[in-house]
């Protein structure tokens, strides 16, 4: 892990303690998982922090883990443009997490994708909403329970 990656790390460590669940690097990505609760100032203080420094949301996505109780992993994917690092942070969620629109305006497009595809709801956002399919859609394509084929009622083409 690079010398300014490993300060950010031990930083968010001291400053959430036992809110931090696990830090992991694989193939050079760190991933820090925390609980939903820090979830939006864990982000606030990565982004305002000198250390840390993380100017830019790359993406804001969810995995789907339906066996899990807390089903979602929301996954936020950063980058400082300054210190020249990037971080990926995650939370388990049943279907309901902060919104990061309020650390970063670019936050608002990724979550409107990630509800619209998962259902995930982020709380706070300012115009959550679909984004992709129409309004009138009523299910999550990216949910593993969703069929392959797609529903017949949803009125595709064809």
């Amino acid at each position: 892990m690079q010398e300014s990656l490993q300060t950010v790390v031990n930083r968010v460590q001291e400053k959430f303690g036992t809110s931090v669940l696990s830090v992991t690097e694989f193939r050079d990505e760190v991933t820090i998982r925390v609980k939903k609760k820090v979830w939006l100032e864990l982000h606030q203080f990565l982004k305002n922090d000198p250390d840390s420094d993380f100017s830019m949301c790359i993406d804001v996505t969810a995995a789907d883990y339906p066996l899990r109780e807390e089903r979602f992993d929301v996954i936020c994917h950063m980058l400082s443009i300054n210190k020249a690092h990037r971080l990926r942070t995650k939370t388990a969620t049943t279907e309901r997490v902060n919104s990061l629109v309020p650390v970063w305006r670019t936050a608002n497009w990724e979550e409107r994708e990630t509800y619209d595809l998962f259902g995930i709801l982020f709380e706070g956002h300012p115009d959550l909403r679909r984004i992709m399919l129409p309004e009138t859609w009523e299910s999550f394509p990216l949910r593993k329970d969703y069929p392959v084929e797609g529903y017949e009622s949803e009125g595709l083409p064809g």
